[in-house]
């Protein structure tokens, strides 16, 4: 079977003649620049609350700083140079569409492939963290029942409502973004600089080598606080004017969580003995917790409304995940019933369902599975991580090749500073995609024996077409 390539004058939707059958269901264009923007940073907003803070247990909080400085800089630039293509190409693919533009099938099944292994694989943990709080509120529901009804709500808003799911996601992200402004306000009269650099340096005052090491350890926490900012690319097929819309929200997206990134990580390392927050899965509360003590109203609001933050990392996950299956699937990749959408909700229904049962399999199999020690969970966010890190560099790579074949396309966003911009985020994207290797060797070989399968299983199906 012979697939298209895309290209920018490709149209979304057939045309219809009035006097023939009714079209087929096609996503449609619902989505503002707010919309837009609340999507951004509500896919990564859940990595401002908890996850990030392990980094100091390897690298300290001055170690951290330089980390999380140089991933910012990272995601930047992926962001700039994400930016012209999504405006150049805006398929609800995302990269896939790229890849697919510049260098054909096999190497956009291995991008589409691993974009979805990264939305796919990160929501499990996301839907037990959810579920574990609500454990905490309410005893008598275990954590994995509440995760699986977390699953169960939200795939259903995002199948029934769009316009309600983008809305919802809009206002449960502006309450997560005044949660943690409210968390910066009230701690900041306690901070101390001198409490942020004892022992900043990897557990000593001063640099060392070993720091370094650190340094290049606490890599995957520092993407905590970025990850899955580019799925905003899946949307752009539901986007009014992306060549104007998504811009505006990418860039007000990776400000927004840079501004927070780096203001709750420094104001909650210098209220106090940072190590004892260090192994924490809820280090914002337990910093509060010592500049205002614990009967403290605020501190009750940000245990509950912390939930928020989650909530909208995964509900918007869920809406990305299901625009890349459906993008690849309606493309001939994966099954086409996975690229059906609803008829009356305009929704890819199958996508959604498809991914929520490959994360409800993993909440069960939480309690069952472990590997290097780590439970099931743990261990598929570093494969998600895995599956960002190579789609980050497939691309770029495609935005290189994009230039030099098909310069005549037209770019409503031409990335700044190129190519020295593309060039950093491609050589970033590669050192951390090693470092993260060697570190996690177990791990990346799973990743990688579930990239060879799904190659496998695609070039058979591929022969048995041809």
């Amino acid at each position: 079977m012979t697939r298209p390539s895309v290209t920018a004058a490709a149209p979304l939707t057939p045309p219809h003649d009035a006097d023939g059958p009714a079209p087929a269901p096609a996503l449609q264009r619902r989505f503002g620049v707010f919309h837009l923007w609340g999507i951004a940073v509500g896919l990564v907003i859940s990595g401002e609350y908890f996850g990030w803070s392990y980094g100091w247990a390897t690298a300290g909080t001055l170690g951290f700083l330089v980390t999380t400085f140089m991933v910012a800089l990272m995601y930047a630039a992926l962001i700039f140079s994400y930016t012209e293509l999504t405006t150049s190409i805006p398929k609800a693919g995302g990269p896939f569409a790229y890849v697919l533009a510049a260098y054909g099938p096999v190497p956009a099944f291995l991008t589409g492939f691993a974009s979805i292994m990264e939305f796919v694989f990160a929501p499990p943990a996301i839907a037990l963290a959810i579920g574990a709080y609500l454990h905490v509120q309410y005893p008598d529901v275990s954590a994995s029942t509440a995760a699986t009804g977390a699953y169960v709500v939200f795939m259903a808003l995002n199948i029934f409502g769009v316009n309600i799911a983008a809305t919802f996601e809009l206002v449960i992200t502006i309450a997560a973004i005044a949660e943690l402004l409210v968390f910066m306000i009230v701690v900041m009269p306690g901070f101390s600089w001198a409490n942020f650099v004892h022992d900043g340096w990897a557990g000593s005052d001063t640099f060392s080598l070993h720091a370094v090491g650190g340094i290049l350890a606490a890599v995957p926490f520092a993407i905590w606080f970025f990850l899955a900012i580019e799925g905003v690319a899946m949307t752009a097929e539901e986007a009014h004017t992306p060549h104007r819309t998504i811009p505006v929200a990418y860039i007000a997206g990776i400000m927004t969580l840079m501004v927070l990134a780096f203001g709750i990580m420094i104001l909650a390392g210098g209220v106090g003995d940072w190590k004892t927050l260090a192994s924490l899965n809820d280090p914002l509360p337990q910093a509060m917790l010592s500049v205002v003590g614990p009967r403290s109203g605020y501190v009750h609001m940000l245990v509950w409304l912390g939930l928020f933050g989650l909530v909208a990392s995964f509900h918007g996950i869920i809406m990305g995940y299901s625009r890349q299956i459906y993008a690849m699937a309606r493309e001939g990749y994966l099954p086409v019933v996975l690229g059906r959408l609803h008829p009356r909700f305009g929704t890819p229904w199958a996508a959604t369902l498809a991914g929520g049962i490959v994360g409800m399999l993993a909440i069960y199999g939480d309690r069952y599975i472990t590997i290097g020690g780590q439970p099931l969970t743990a261990n598929i966010v570093t494969i998600s991580v895995f599956g960002a890190l190579t789609m980050y560099l497939f691309a770029m790579a495609s935005l290189f090749r994009l230039r030099h074949r098909q310069p005549e396309r037209v770019r409503p966003w031409s990335v700044p500073g190129y190519p020295v911009v593309p060039v950093f985020a491609f050589v970033a994207a590669s050192c951390a995609l090693v470092g993260m290797a060697a570190s996690h060797l177990a791990i990346f070989g799973i990743y990688v024996v579930f990239m060879v399968m799904g190659l496998t299983v695609y070039l058979i199906s591929r022969r048995a077409e041809a």
